[in-house]
């Protein structure tokens, strides 16, 4: 074998000791039924992935159809459960129509590719999910990424566009840090220049607007033709799966043309039915929005009263940036250690080269896990400012 070249496991192995060096290896983590950690990783924010009403739903479900689609939504993975969430879900985020996915990740492939295409320019902001930026790698289309809220370089590209086609992607709240995008902006300059915005809500339903309704319902921006939004039931919804809403000739053109739902196994019935669950109890408690609000800057308040540099949270998310990525993992270990469990972002899931902690919180969150997440942070904060690599 030539000096110069590797095989498989050699290959393998040098990226992995690499990413260890870095800081950046991840590891599963399974966790136990009665797993008594106070979780700030997850994204449950209402607390409603073991409501009594949405658990009782969804047994009832797997008795009535059982635990699979069966087929595709084309096939047989249809079902009248997957009609009755599409349409509440319609009403509830005030669009034409719906289109269940078996994933949130699979609803934004699907509509960014069967809307895009050779002839499309996209346009994305820089900091958008990973599942758009697959979406984008996979569209064809000539995509231009623009610096993060940049309303003025989305303008610029759609300006100087030479397709007859344009999309403009963004997310309502950022993953990372929980910050909101310039939607209103954004809405005008797509209808100025005649471009489809597509904004994922995943980290806005159930947590900003009215009753949870999302960013683009709180700015009165609902049931234009040329906005699309996804959404995961996976977040707020506290079960699984993901949605595309928006016009009917949208979700028509995506049921003829979006491969991740034309080819894929159709959401289960017993989970779809978990999703209408929530979705109703939200409805029948639009106080759980403004509750996890809340919480969220009660969480912001009591890292910041402990020296931390943290997000201003708009939603449920709430960014702690640590700096080096060994680091991030170490705190982690500690909070984890005082029996509180938080998310940690490391390169390349970061904007920039500073890993985090992300704090989730949930609606349900009591003032004893709230004193019980002090005491983790504080023991964090303990362990960074005695660790010499800490630069702040």
């Amino acid at each position: 074998m030539s000096p110069n070249k590797l095989t498989h496991n050699e290959w393998l192995d040098a990226l992995a000791e690499q990413r260890r060096a870095d800081g950046l290896r991840r590891t599963l983590a399974p966790r136990q039924p009665d797993d008594a950690a106070l979780d700030l990783a997850g994204n449950d924010y209402l607390g409603l992935s073991r409501h009594p009403l949405v658990v009782a739903a969804a047994s009832k479900a797997a008795q009535t159809w059982g635990v699979g689609a069966t087929g595709s939504r084309l096939v047989s993975g249809s079902t009248t459960v997957h009609a009755e969430l599409e349409e509440e879900l319609r009403a509830f985020l005030g669009h034409e129509k719906a289109l269940v996915f078996a994933s949130g990740y699979a609803a934004n492939l699907g509509a960014v590719v069967a809307l895009s295409g050779p002839e499309s320019l996209i346009v994305s902001d820089q900091l958008v999910h990973a599942s758009l930026v697959d979406a984008c790698r996979l569209s064809r289309a000539r995509v231009v990424v623009t610096p993060h809220r940049d309303v003025d370089a989305v303008e610029h590209a759609l300006v100087q566009r030479s397709e007859s086609r344009a999309i403009v992607l963004t997310d309502a709240v950022f993953s990372v840090d929980g910050d909101v995008a310039p939607l209103a902006e954004l809405v005008r300059v797509t209808s100025q220049y005649d471009a489809v915005l597509i904004v994922d809500e995943a980290h806005s339903l159930g947590t900003v607007g009215l009753g949870g309704r999302g960013a683009l319902s709180d700015l009165g921006l609902t049931g234009l033709d040329h906005v699309v939004t996804t959404i995961t039931l996976s977040k707020s919804l506290g079960a699984q799966g993901g949605a595309v809403i928006g016009s009917a000739r949208t979700i028509d053109h995506l049921i003829d043309q979006a491969r991740a739902f034309i080819f894929d196994t159709a959401l289960a019935p017993m989970t779809a039915t978990a999703a209408l669950a929530a979705l109703r109890v939200l409805g029948e408690h639009p106080e759980l929005a403004s509750n996890v609000r809340a919480r969220a800057a009660d969480l912001s308040r009591i890292a910041g009263d402990l020296g931390f540099e943290t997000s201003s949270p708009a939603a449920a998310v709430v960014s702690i940036r640590i700096g080096d990525p060994v680091l991030a993992v170490d705190a982690t270990r500690v909070c984890a250690d005082h029996g509180v469990r938080v998310g940690c972002f490391r390169p390349p899931s970061t904007p920039d080269a500073y890993a985090r902690l992300r704090l989730t919180a949930r609606a349900d969150l009591t003032t004893e896990d709230l004193a019980r997440a002090s005491g983790a942070l504080d023991a964090a904060s303990k362990f960074l400012h005695a660790d010499s690599r800490t630069s702040w």
